[in-house]
């Protein structure tokens, strides 16, 4: 089927920066958009920003001007450059396919990586 690899979480201080990297492999035709999710501790998953095939892309507010996604369709990967990190950016991170059509079959499907740690110590 499909599988999506989160990477490049890791512990890093206020302001400070990392990027982190979604691979989908597999069956894959077409992906309709790939959004990136963050859950905290005892919170709710909140969506972070997601990207089209097309490259149109939307931001939560919390994120606008500090988080820049972008997306790489020859290779099915989706980068997320996060500078400027917060204490409250903390959270498992997880990347979102939406809409895979599958080359085997022409399903339709949404897929969910298994997440990646990010801790920003203040």
């Amino acid at each position: 089927q499909v599988q999506l690899v989160e990477s490049g979480g890791g512990l890093v201080e206020t302001g400070g920066s990392l990027r982190l990297s979604c691979a989908a492999s597999g069956s894959i035709f077409s992906i309709n958009a790939i959004g990136w999710y963050r859950q905290a501790a005892g919170k709710e998953r909140e969506p972070v920003v997601g990207i089209t095939s097309g490259g149109s892309t939307v931001y939560a507010d919390s994120v606008k001007g500090r988080f820049t996604i972008s997306r790489d369709n020859a290779k099915n990967t989706v980068y997320l450059q996060m500078n400027n990190l917060r204490p409250e950016d903390t959270g498992v991170y997880y990347c979102a396919a939406i809409r895979v059509v599958l080359a085997t079959t022409g399903e339709q499907f949404d897929y969910w990586g298994q997440g990646t740690q990010v801790i920003v110590s203040s």
